[in-house]
């Protein structure tokens, strides 16, 4: 079923009930809440949950379970949600509050089967083995850390709600708690025992949740991908060195062209006669670091060593 109401099928005699619907960018569904658990799942874009306990920040690709009769508001940023409505009777073991989990690919397959059927789906066929198995693959998802607390007390709520709406990093405790009319140590005491986390550690986590949500919305698993037109392959810049390089099988080259490819080489700048020239980011020619600053490489052989060793020596002597 897709983009139906669940008022709609509710009284369907199913434990398990999978609806797709598409949301436009930035729809709020308002507070409200469920007969059945359900199991929020959003193909693409982010999802923020909001209860009366806390918040809670869906990335793509990802699922949040949501108790049955729980107050709830979920603000979709460019959502297309698979949806499970699920009998609590048939799920003894689902968390007391809301959870966000991973969607593995296998669960990610059934839920995009599911969704097809009809509002009476057979029990006996496949698809009651897949709504049975969707169960089983609930059951063993790890619950993820995307969820950030809301004291119990009004005035502190207050303070977290307009944070998770705008975050500040330059706000302190100490600014907290003159809001609070509370000293700084008595306000981080009490928000610790309302939170179970530090006013700091609380507004790392805040702020990184409200990253999420300005992440760019994946491609729909149900969309085909995008088509690219691959890229011709980039052919290497020329070198002087590579058309004086032989292949294998090809004749050697004779003394002649050796010493005119050397020529070559050191007049665009190399130093050593193997020495070939460098190729930059941009494709052109480089000449070495010497060549560059105007120095010319020093040359030295054998046989230039023992001809100065075996020269006369011409400098006047002293009797």
């Amino acid at each position: 079923m897709k983009n139906v109401a669940l008022d709609a099928v509710d009284h369907v005699d199913r434990a398990v009930l999978p609806i797709g619907t598409d949301y436009p960018p930035g729809h709020v569904l308002d507070w409200h809440e469920h007969r059945r658990a359900q199991f929020l799942y959003g193909a693409t874009g982010v999802m923020v949950v909001d209860t009366a306990e806390g918040n809670w920040t869906v990335p793509p690709e990802r699922a949040v379970l949501i108790p049955a009769a729980t107050q709830h508001r979920v603000r979709m940023l460019g959502v297309s949600t698979r949806s499970l409505y699920v009998e609590p009777d048939a799920v003894p073991w689902w968390p007391a509050t809301c959870t966000v989990v991973d969607v593995p690919p296998l669960l990610r397959e059934l839920l995009l089967s599911a969704v097809e059927f009809e509002p009476d789906y057979s029990m006996s066929g496949r698809e009651g083995c897949i709504a049975t198995l969707l169960l089983h693959e609930i059951a063993a998802r790890t619950p993820l850390p995307f969820h950030v607390a809301l004291p119990s007390s009004a005035d502190l709520a207050e303070l977290c709600r307009g944070y998770l709406a705008a975050p500040d990093v330059g706000v302190t405790n100490a600014a907290w708690a003159g809001r609070t009319a509370l000293s700084e140590r008595a306000f981080t005491r009490r928000f610790r025992s309302e939170t179970g986390e530090s006013p700091a550690v609380w507004r790392g986590r805040a702020a990184c949740s409200r990253r999420f949500r300005c992440c760019v919305p994946r491609r729909s698993a149900t969309s085909p991908a995008a088509s690219a037109t691959p890229r011709p392959p980039r052919s290497p810049p020329p070198s002087p060195a590579s058309s004086a390089c032989p292949r294998p099988g090809s004749p050697r080259p004779t003394r002649t062209a050796v010493r005119t490819v050397r020529h070559v080489r050191r007049a665009d700048g190399g130093g050593r006669a193997g020495q070939a020239p460098s190729i930059s980011a941009s494709g052109k020619t480089t000449k070495p670091l010497a060549a560059r600053n105007g120095l010319r490489p020093r040359r030295c052989c054998r046989k230039s060593v023992q001809h100065r060793k075996n020269a006369p020596d011409s400098r006047p002597r002293t009797i």
